[in-house]
């Protein structure tokens, strides 16, 4: 793969005009003034990301008590995906799939660990494992290397104005966005979540804004600063990466949204924490935001907009003793490998392209974006640079994708969420999740993996394990899973030859998490119009 030295190097000369003549642009002039073919202007981008909002969390995917008019709106205007899924059930090696288009497995970004003061570039089995769990798992690295060439260096490139807001959670400096290819960074900081959601916020050393004014909401704030990049480069092509805080711990909301849902909580609706529901709609309102001065400068019909979100819905921490959030159908939540943990939201709009209000059942991953965003605009990856992702758009256009299956990794022990360390393969409808190390114990003392495999067809919520009635079909896809870690170079767990069963029973199992009647009590299905169809019997 090219590394990001090299393509830099290669800007104003072959990589440049390769980018440029793949979009019709006239050599001779700056980035700045670049038109796309015909004399018309490239679109601007505009990537809205939420942090920790669930596929169940918008009323655009069927809650009835979270309120999300701007997100519904933007479906109305484009196509939203049923099949989404993050690259990780964490944030941030689904933030450094986002900006690669690779596998968080290849980038060794397997964990939400970049805020941490320590550079580790490289992930790396530990030396020693923790007796109560039988594989001895991986630290992830803490960094997204300078090696790769990102989405918004690729951009930069072929003449676009770029701005980072929110979160970032992909590393310190020098491996902060305006060193990974952003012209403006706001508010600059490496932190996984804000010092908190009402001002004044007190920030680290280092960040670009101030302490707010008494009672702001940091997305009013982001969103704000957003504009004001907006409106400074409406006359230009522009990436606006808006990279929410929201819904993040720690949790906070405006107190007119909290009591106004407080006034509005149905006991049995499972969906009920009042602070999570002021959460969503202060991020809605970021969106609408955002949508309305894209409106105001006539700027709608020239831009793309991608909304999505970095994992699955927070089910384990709440406010005012209740869960954040409820994922039913879908079991599990952030940190899983279950549905809950990596099925998103997802909104395409590409004014000309899409029909409004289009729906697709294509399976989708967020290391697609990449690879998705530079063939919308007629650009080619640098040479000899790779994705892991394709373009979705075939599936934007009403098409099918052509793609073998999806995967994912998380190497780790995450007992906070009852996640062991694990992968998984989706190949059409089928699921097969590997554990490493967590079935029966072999002659040699060690233990075998543990498989669950899951019909989504038919058990969206994965309550049916299928393995045992399957094997033929396990073994096919468990060599998916294979090729995939060894194509990806993923640091993977090993046996742990100080388990101990005596302490191991003592762990909360995944079943535990997901399971408790306080934290998964049972949602109605959502509409029918984001179910998949189910087959005849």
């Amino acid at each position: 793969m090219v590394s990001r030295r090299d393509f830099i190097k290669t800007i104003g000369t072959a990589a440049a005009a390769a980018a440029v003549g793949q979009l019709g642009l006239p050599r001779e002039t700056g980035a700045a003034e670049t038109a796309g073919a015909g004399g018309k202007r490239l679109p601007n981008i505009v990537f809205i990301l939420a942090d920790d909002l669930g596929w169940r969390d918008t009323s655009l995917y069927g809650s009835t008590f979270y309120r999300s008019p701007h997100i519904d709106a933007l479906a109305r205007r484009g196509m939203m995906f049923t099949d989404a899924y993050a690259a990780s059930p964490f944030c941030s090696p689904t933030r450094g799939s986002i900006m690669t288009g690779l596998w968080p497995a290849r980038t060794g970004v397997t964990s939400a660990v970049c805020h941490v003061p320590q550079d580790k570039l490289d992930a790396s089995v530990k030396k020693k494992g923790n007796p109560a769990f039988k594989a001895i798992d991986t630290d992830s690295a803490t960094r997204l290397k300078l090696d790769y060439i990102t989405l918004a260096e690729a951009l930069k490139t072929a003449g676009y104005r770029t701005g980072h807001f929110g979160k970032w959670h992909l590393g310190h400096p020098p491996y902060d966005p305006q060193h990974q290819g952003f012209d403006v960074d706001v508010p600059h900081t490496p932190l996984a979540w804000p010092p908190s959601y009402m001002s004044p916020w007190k920030w680290p050393e280092g960040v670009n804004i101030d302490s707010g004014k008494p009672g702001e909401h940091i997305e009013d704030r982001m969103s704000s600063e957003a504009v004001k990049f907006i409106r400074e480069n409406k006359d230009r092509p522009f990436f606006l990466n808006y990279w929410a805080f929201s819904v993040h711990t720690p949790l906070g909301a405006k107190p007119e949204l909290l009591e106004k849902y407080r006034g509005l909580i149905d006991p049995a609706n499972p969906q009920r924490d009042p602070m999570m529901a002021a959460m969503v709609e202060s991020f809605d309102d970021a969106v609408g935001t955002l949508t309305k001065t894209l409106d105001e400068l006539g700027l709608t019909d020239d831009t793309i907009i991608i909304f999505t979100s970095d994992n699955g819905g927070l089910m384990y921490a709440g406010a005012e003793n209740l869960p954040a959030t409820n994922n039913a159908p879908l079991r599990g939540g952030k940190g899983n490998l279950h549905e809950g943990g990596t099925r998103e939201p997802l909104v395409v709009v590409w004014p000309g392209v899409v029909k409004g209000g289009a729906r697709s059942g294509e399976v989708v991953q967020s290391i697609d974006y990449y690879p998705t965003i530079i063939d919308m605009l007629g650009l080619k990856p640098a040479a000899e640079q790779k994705f892991d992702g394709i373009s979705i758009v075939p599936a934007l256009k009403g098409g099918k994708l052509d793609r073998e299956a999806i995967f994912c990794l998380f190497p780790h022990n995450a007992a906070f969420v009852g996640q062991l360390p694990a992968a998984y393969v989706r190949k059409g409808d089928w699921k097969l999740i590997r554990y490493f190390f967590d079935g029966a114990k072999q002659a040699d003392g060690t233990y075998a993996h543990r498989y669950e495999l899951f019909d989504l067809k038919w058990d969206i919520g994965e309550r049916n394990n299928l393995a045992d009635e399957k094997p033929e079909l396990v073994k096919k896809l468990d060599a998916l899973i294979d090729g995939y870690l060894k194509d990806s170079g993923a640091v993977l767990p090993v046996p742990n030859p100080d388990y101990d069963p005596v302490l191991g029973a003592k762990v909360p199992d995944v079943e535990t998490y997901q399971m408790n009647k306080a934290y998964a009590e049972p949602l109605p299905l959502p509409p029918a119009n984001i179910m998949p169809p189910k087959p005849k019997p």
